[in-house]
């Protein structure tokens, strides 16, 4: 599998030049067989020095090398791939966020698109006029 299309080292390229900006992840990576799981929003002009959120037991915001990914052999001939159906949608701080408070970013994107809340976050009680009923 190729792990950048054209269109997301282009994105992943021009969001480099513009690195005060909280981005949109553009791709997300993923070890099939276990842990280990990258949402990257910046690549350096080098195209090999990926910024980003990793989560490899612990999120946290860095850089990682798309060779390195690459260059990865995991057991049954398989590698490090992208999911083809990621679309991002949260700013990399949102993802950050979610993700630390969550355990990481497989279950910060469960909450982030169920609409649920992250673990130990109050439900809020409702109000006298939230539980009238019209």
């Amino acid at each position: 599998m190729i792990l950048l299309t054209s269109t997301q080292r282009e994105q992943l390229l021009a969001n480099g030049r513009q690195s005060d900006v909280d981005h949109v992840p553009v791709v997300k990576f993923f070890n099939p067989l276990g842990s280990g799981v990258w949402l990257a929003t910046e690549l350096d002009r080098d195209g090999d020095i990926l910024f980003g959120l990793a989560d490899l037991g612990f999120p946290e915001l860095g850089s990682w090398s798309l060779g390195a990914m690459q260059a990865v052999r995991l057991p049954f001939d398989m590698r490090i791939e992208r999911d083809l159906h990621f679309t991002g949608d949260f700013p990399i701080s949102v993802w950050a966020d979610m993700a630390r408070r969550a355990g990481g970013i497989r279950e910060a994107e469960r909450i982030l698109y169920s609409g649920a809340r992250a673990p130990s976050t109050p439900t809020p009680k409702p109000t006298d006029t939230q539980s009238r009923k019209h």
